[in-house]
């Protein structure tokens, strides 16, 4: 049976990625199409749909620092929204509910706040899937966005624990005091697993024995415990690996979970009628998020970028109304407007984050008006002046190429990159390399590139290249570019869009080893 529910999430994923459109779409269509026809969801498929989610979790995880939570721009847009979202829901509620509409005739002041508060998450599944796609994990807006969804997610985690009655028990107490002490041990093991097959392997053990079970033996929340473990890896310089190595089995897992919205949602006329009206009003939530993020002294594109990225309703939303009417305190029928209104939002939010960018530059002179003068340091000015050759992407291909150019050009190169600790370590190296977004329209406008020959696009996500490249055209420069790519269809895209040349990666890394053997071995 699941092979079919797989199989017919190809066949739609492949559809709407060939309208240009995330396959999480058709994913989503898939499992809505099978319960039409009369599928349910099995065992086996809610237990891969749990696995992709740990993993999802335990790899949010492995590229969050602590120092992100702590930081205002995040904890305090996060609980204020909490706090803003669930109101308005709940009020919204008992308003209809005041006009005799079905289903929320039945909520008191109590369950409309419970209500109100699982529509007031965002999707932790969604929004990593689309930062991904697009290479945009570590990007301010990026790092804001995971930052927020932690902290709804801890939100999450204690309401759970309070309404389930489920409470630590006294190995929650060994568990904090173990961890910081075989910490050490934790990260030897993960230095002796190199970069096999027991790398993965290693994720596997970590975010679900150490990670879920551990934290479930507890007393404590299993997801809760993959995030808590990930974050301990999360300063080593392997955790990078251990994630891509993790990554394709944890795709294909998530799968199951998109599928199950769609499986497992009880549909009917009234569900959809109110989903849908309530889907109308989800705009007023990602207001709030750009008013609340503003406020906290981020430029208006980041704002309105991390935003986007949070604009749709939650799968915690599901726990949260699976859990109240289990107990009574809503109807059951609120499951099936959540897994809609969740679905319908998917769908709605995934061309507009395709388009945030263009959307942004549209509305970048109102916007500007409200934005704060101070700025973080991370959206300081970017200096190139007498730079004539600028490489977008420090990465090992970006650093290399940097370090052939400053051998026979001292002096006339810049690097830029969006990861502050990459940045830091070449600075500390002596390179120029400086903290910039090649994607941001708004960079493009505060740096004068009138003297750069060159611009070499060495980022690792080929749709980071293809923003960048877009952004760079419309600013008007008019030198050379070269760019990277895996595969020949990257190339060609490229060169379509004006890029004077190309560099594949996997076919020339061949070419420039024997290069070198040649030179060694004839010299």
């Amino acid at each position: 049976m699941e092979l079919l529910f797989f199989a017919a999430a190809f066949a739609c994923g492949f559809s709407v990625y060939q309208l240009k459109l995330p396959p999480l779409i058709g994913f989503l269509m898939a499992g809505f199409i099978l319960n039409l026809l009369g599928y349910r969801s099995t065992e086996l498929l809610n237990q891969l749909a749990d696995l992709g989610v740990t993993l999802l979790l335990f790899s949010i995880g492995l590229k969050l620092k602590i120092g992100n939570l702590v930081k205002a721009q995040v904890w305090a847009p996060a609980t204020l929204h909490i706090v803003l979202s669930s109101t308005f829901f709940a009020a919204l509620l008992l308003l209809l509910g005041s006009m005799s509409l079905p289903l929320f005739t039945d909520l008191s002041m109590s369950s409309a706040l419970l209500v109100g508060f699982a529509f007031s998450f965002s999707s932790t599944v969604f929004a990593v899937k689309v930062l991904e796609e697009r290479g945009e994990m570590a990007s301010l807006h990026g790092k804001i966005s995971i930052g927020i969804l932690v902290m709804q997610d801890i939100f999450a985690v204690v309401f759970l624990a309070i309404s389930t009655g489920k409470t630590p028990n006294i190995w929650a107490l060994a568990l904090l005091v173990a961890l910081p002490i075989f910490r050490p041990v934790m990260l030897w093991v993960l230095n002796r697993s190199k970069h096999g097959e027991l790398l993965p392997l290693f994720g596997f053990f970590f975010a679900l024995v150490v990670g879920y079970h551990a934290f479930e033996f507890a007393g404590l929340k299993g997801d809760l415990g993959a995030l808590i473990i990930g974050m301990l890896f999360a300063p080593h310089k392997k955790a990078g690996e251990l994630s891509k190595s993790l990554m394709n089995l944890k795709d294909v897992l998530l799968v199951g979970f998109f599928l199950n919205i769609g499986l497992n949602a009880n549909m009917s006329f009234d569900a959809l009628l109110i989903a849908c009206l309530l889907t109308l009003v989800l705009p007023i939530k990602v207001g709030f998020y750009y008013v609340l993020t503003n406020l906290f002294r981020l430029r208006a594109r980041t704002s309105l970028l991390s935003a986007f990225t949070l604009s749709n309703y939650s799968e915690f939303g599901l726990i949260v109304c699976a859990v109240a009417a289990s107990s009574g305190a809503i109807a059951a029928d609120w499951l099936a407007v959540v897994a809609i209104a969740v679905s319908i939002t998917f769908v709605l939010a995934s061309p507009l984050n395709k388009r945030a960018n263009g959307i942004y530059v549209k509305l970048e002179p109102l916007l500007l008006k409200f934005e704060s003068r101070k700025r973080l340091e991370e959206e300081l000015p970017v200096n190139l002046t007498d730079t004539r050759i600028v490489i977008f992407g420090m990465g090992r291909i970006g650093t290399g190429a940097y370090e052939t150019i400053e051998a026979t050009h001292p002096g006339s190169i810049a690097g830029i990159d969006i990861k502050p600790e990459v940045v830091d370590k070449h600075v500390q190296r002596g390179r120029r390399v400086l903290l910039a977004d090649a994607t941001d329209p708004d960079f493009w406008q505060r740096v004068n590139h009138s003297r750069v020959d060159m611009v070499m696009l060495a980022m690792p996500k080929h749709m980071q290249n293809i923003y960048a490249l877009e952004q760079l055209k419309a600013s008007g420069f008019r030198g050379q570019v070269t760019a990277i790519a895996n595969y020949p269809d990257q190339q060609k895209e490229l060169e379509e869009m004006g890029v004077d040349s190309t560099y594949n990666f996997y076919l020339e890394a061949g070419s420039g080893f024997a290069e070198h053997v040649k030179q060694n071995l004839f010299s």
